[in-house]
C-alpha cells in the first residue's frame, strides 16, 4: 500500500438542527486503502460519506481528496468535480438504460467508451449480460454493475454505503468476497460504510468505529478487536463480558479466580476486565455455582450464556458436540492463554485520550511480559 494520502478530512463537522450527526472527525485514507467505517445506527456514518462525496456541506472543518482541497473555507466543489465514485445501499441503477449504458452513464462520449464499459464489464464477470435491463438481473449482479458503474470514470475513492445489506446471508458472503477482489486487484481507494462488525473486519485493511459522530478508534481489524481502545468499541464488537478485576502486586483477582496478570496500576485499583467467549472454559459441576440461562446453536460450536453467582452473565463458547441445557450447573474457568484488556472509566488501561477524542492506537497495545498462562 502506497504512503499517499487520498482522503484527508480535518476537523470535519456537521450539524443538523440540533443534531450532531458528525463533530471534529479527524480521518485520513492512503490510497489503496479500503477504510472500513463502522458503528451504530445513527452514528453519523452515511453523514461522513455524503461530506466526502459533496452531498453534503459541512458546518466546519476540510475535506481534501488526491490532496486537493474540496471543503473548507470559502471552498465548496460540487460532487461532479470530486473525483468520486458512490455504490448506494439500493444500486441506483437506472431501470430503463441496460447494463451496458448503466456503466456508461459516467463516462464521456469518446471514441474509448465503448472499450471501457467492456473492461468493467470483464472486471465484475458481466460481459454475458451487459444487454440486459436492471430487473433481469440477480441482487448480486446488480451490485456488481453498480460498482463497475462507479469505477469506469477512474475516480480518486470509492465511497460505499452499506452495499451489502439488500442480500441474502449466503449472497452477501459470496459478493462481498467478489468485491474485494476486484477494490484489491484495481487497487482502488474506498471507504466502506457498515454497521456489521463480521463484514468491516473482512473488507477492512483498517476499521474506523465512529459512535455518536465522533471516532472511537481507528486501526486495523485485529488491532479493534483485540485491542479496543473504549469500552464501547469492546462491547460494539459483539458477545463481550465484563468482570470486575482488582488489582494486586500479581496479578488480577477476579471472581472466576485469580489471573497472573499485571496492570501498571496501583493495587486495590479496581478495573473491568474483558472476556469474551472463547476466553472461559465450560466443565460441568452438580455442585457449581453457576447456571447456563441459554445455550445458541452456532452450526461448529454452541454459545452458552451462563449466570454467574454475582448475577453478572458471560458467554462461553463450547464444540458443537459439547452443550449444556438451560438450568444445568457448571463451573466457569478463565483460561485467555493472552493478555486481557481492562478499562478505567471508559478506556483501556494504556489508552491516552487526545484533542479529537480518538485514542492513542499505540497506547493501547500495552504489553504485559510478566502474564503467563
Amino acid at each position: 500500500m502506497n504512503h499517499i494520502t487520498a482522503v484527508q478530512c480535518t476537523r470535519l463537522t456537521k450539524f443538523f438542527g440540533e443534531i450532531r450527526a458528525v463533530e471534529n472527525l479527524e480521518l485520513a485514507v492512503q490510497q489503496g486503502e479500503i477504510l472500513a467505517l463502522l458503528g451504530p445506527s445513527g452514528c453519523g456514518k452515511t453523514t461522513v460519506l455524503r461530506l466526502i462525496a459533496g452531498f453534503e456541506v459541512p458546518d466546519a472543518g476540510r475535506v481534501e481528496i488526491g490532496g486537493r482541497l474540496v471543503s473548507g473555507p470559502g471552498v465548496f466543489l460540487p460532487p461532479e468535480r470530486r473525483r468520486v465514485g458512490m455504490v448506494f445501499q439500493d444500486y441506483a441503477l437506472f431501470p430503463h438504460m441496460t447494463v451496458a449504458e448503466n456503466v456508461a452513464y459516467g463516462l464521456g462520449r469518446g471514441k474509448g467508451q465503448a472499450a471501457r464499459v467492456r473492461d468493467m464489464l470483464a472486471l465484475v464477470d458481466l460481459g454475458d449480460v451487459a444487454d440486459r435491463l436492471p430487473h433481469e438481473l440477480s441482487g448480486g449482479q446488480q451490485q456488481r454493475v453498480a460498482l463497475a458503474r462507479a469505477l469506469a470514470p477512474r475516480p480518486d475513492v470509492l465511497l460505499l454505503d452499506e452495499p451489502f445489506s439488500n442480500l441474502d446471508a449466503g449472497l452477501r458472503k459470496q459478493v462481498r468476497e467478489e468485491v474485494l477482489d476486484i477494490l484489491k486487484a484495481t487497487g482502488t481507494t474506498a471507504i466502506l460504510v457498515t454497521h456489521d462488525q463480521e463484514e468491516a473486519l473482512f473488507m477492512g485493511d483498517r476499521v474506523a468505529i465512529l459512535n455518536a459522530g465522533r471516532l472511537e478508534q481507528v486501526g486495523t481489524p485485529e488491532e479493534i478487536f483485540h485491542h479496543p481502545a473504549t469500552r464501547f468499541v469492546a462491547e460494539f464488537m459483539g458477545h463481550t463480558g465484563f468482570l470486575p478485576a482488582r488489582v494486586t502486586a500479581d496479578g488480577l483477582e477476579t471472581e472466576l479466580g485469580f489471573l497472573p496478570q499485571r496492570l501498571p496500576l496501583p493495587p486495590g485499583t479496581q478495573v473491568d476486565m474483558l472476556v469474551r467467549p472463547d476466553d472461559l472454559t465450560l466443565r460441568p459441576d452438580p455442585t457449581g455455582t453457576a447456571r447456563v440461562e441459554r445455550r445458541i446453536f452456532q452450526g461448529m460450536h454452541h454459545l452458552h450464556r451462563v449466570v454467574l453467582p454475582s448475577g453478572r452473565t458471560v458467554h462461553c463458547l463450547t464444540l458443537h458436540t459439547e452443550h449444556y441445557a438451560p438450568g444445568t450447573r457448571v463451573r466457569v474457568e478463565l483460561t485467555p492463554g493472552h493478555a486481557l484488556t481492562c478499562f478505567q472509566n471508559g478506556l483501556a488501561v494504556g489508552a491516552e485520550e487526545d484533542e479529537h477524542h480518538v485514542p492513542n492506537a499505540a497506547a493501547t497495545a500495552v504489553m504485559w511480559p510478566e502474564y503467563s498462562r
